[in-house]
């Protein structure tokens, strides 16, 4: 999945970069004037056509001069790159893509959560103010007087804009792509979108992707072309699959869970860890049940999460079940991470669907899959977040298979899922040296 962006400056295109890189791109700016880099690994494009002050005119031949290039490159999503306070060529650069394919539909939002830009009622607010009352109002090349995004950008264009309100948004993926599909059959060119949040834009970006025979264009700061280009990558790997297996038991672990499962509505394997910390024929018994739902479960599922932490478990008194077992505890626990391990292994082994990277999440059960899959090392490439390290591994089983592993007390609820989506994008990285 190749991601070409348009930008109207160089700062603007570097932020929507970062935001790509954020999302498990390899981006680079080309500044103005620039060739597009031939023969690299890259797989996002931004491209800045230092457009923002110059003749409307003028603006839309560089904007479609870059669109050449990048459809040369090979880019599968063409996204516009707009300034956070709506100043510059917005309705001339929008209609010049727009003219130059007709199923062409651009979806709007000057959102920018992280930096304080929001879209509510169709109104930009920066830091809770309407971006007319802010500084950008002064701006002695081009003031901002109007806060309504719909008519700054109808002023500015010759196709039809409409609006879609938070309240559709809020709802879900679902109630957004048919007020999406309705605006497009109405004849709709330019959509804006309000979005308030990160998970707001995600919603739209899941949204666009379900809408075909058309080609849904992001025009955003940045966040909404990188959720967009995220998803889009995922159904292109659809028949690839993540296996997660996570053992940490720390209340974190089941915030980032409970995250995942309710973005991607993924249904875990729940592996009792109280028939794991056993010695007796229940571990052999729980393995070949939670091995079975699992190679059931892969055909369906893109990521198979497979964990003991369920929010119905109870902790665990691993000392009175050593004590009932006359064994120490160490070995209970260690038996409960090398069942894992085998569920596991079992369906890297037997599953029909290709295994295009793995999870884990413990520094216990990442050794343990280490050592009953027989790895012999894990070559190391990159750090996904602190402590959550993105590599391969050599030998046995999961050989050549990208990996990220990722300590039990890390990061925020986002984390797991941040990792994921690393693999999803970089399953190929990790097949090669870099």
């Amino acid at each position: 999945m190749k991601i070409g962006v348009i930008a109207d400056d160089l700062t603007g295109a570097n932020a929507t970069g970062v935001c790509l890189k954020k999302n498990a791109f390899r981006s680079a700016t080309v500044v103005f004037g620039a060739e597009i880099p031939k023969n690299s690994s890259l797989n996002a494009l931004c491209v800045d056509t230092d457009s923002r002050y110059v003749q409307p005119q003028m603006a839309m031949q560089r904007v479609l001069h870059v669109q050449k290039q990048l459809d040369m490159w090979g880019a599968d999503v063409i996204a516009k790159r707009i300034d956070s306070t709506v100043r510059g060529n917005l309705g001339s650069e929008i209609d010049a893509l727009l003219d130059s394919k007709v199923n062409r539909i651009a979806i709007v939002t000057a959102t920018y959560p992280d930096s304080g830009r929001v879209v509510t009622g169709g109104y930009l607010l920066v830091d809770g103010i309407p971006v007319e009352k802010t500084d950008v109002a002064k701006d002695p090349m081009n003031p901002i007087t109007n806060s309504y995004v719909p008519s700054i950008l109808q002023k500015q264009s010759h196709h039809r804009v409409t609006h879609i309100t938070l309240s559709y948004v809020l709802q879900g993926q679902l109630a957004l792509r048919e007020q999406l599909t309705q605006h497009i059959e109405e004849g709709s060119r330019i959509i804006v979108v309000d979005a308030i949040s990160n998970e707001d834009i995600y919603v739209i970006a899941e949204a666009m992707a379900t809408i075909q025979h058309f080609d849904l264009m992001p025009v955003d700061p940045g966040p909404l072309t990188a959720a967009y280009g995220y998803v889009k990558t995922a159904q292109t790997v659809k028949n690839d699959k993540i296996m997660a297996t996570v053992g940490s038991i720390t209340s974190l672990t089941g915030r980032q869970l409970q995250y995942v499962i309710d973005k991607r509505n993924v249904k875990p394997v729940y592996v009792n860890p109280r028939q794991l910390a056993s010695v007796s024929s229940s571990w052999d018994e729980e393995i070949a049940r939670a091995t079975a739902e699992a190679l059931e479960k892969i055909s369906s599922e893109d990521v198979l999460i497979i964990t003991t932490y369920s929010p119905r478990s109870e902790k665990l008194d691993l000392y009175k079940l050593a004590k009932e077992q006359n064994v120490q505890e160490e070995i209970l626990a260690k038996r409960i991470t090398e069942g894992l391990a085998i569920v596991t292994n079992q369906v890297v082994q037997h599953a029909k669907s290709f295994i295009s990277g793995s999870f884990s999440s413990g520094g216990d059960v990442t050794a343990a899959i280490c050592a009953i899959s027989g790895a012999e090392a894990i070559q190391l490439y990159d750090e996904v977040l602190p402590r959550a390290a993105f590599g391969r591994f050599i030998g046995g089983t999961f050989d050549g298979i990208p990996v990220v592993t990722k300590g039990g007390t890390v990061g925020d609820k986002h984390s797991i899922d941040e990792c994921i989506k690393y693999l999803m994008n970089n399953k190929e990285e990790g097949r090669v040296a870099i």
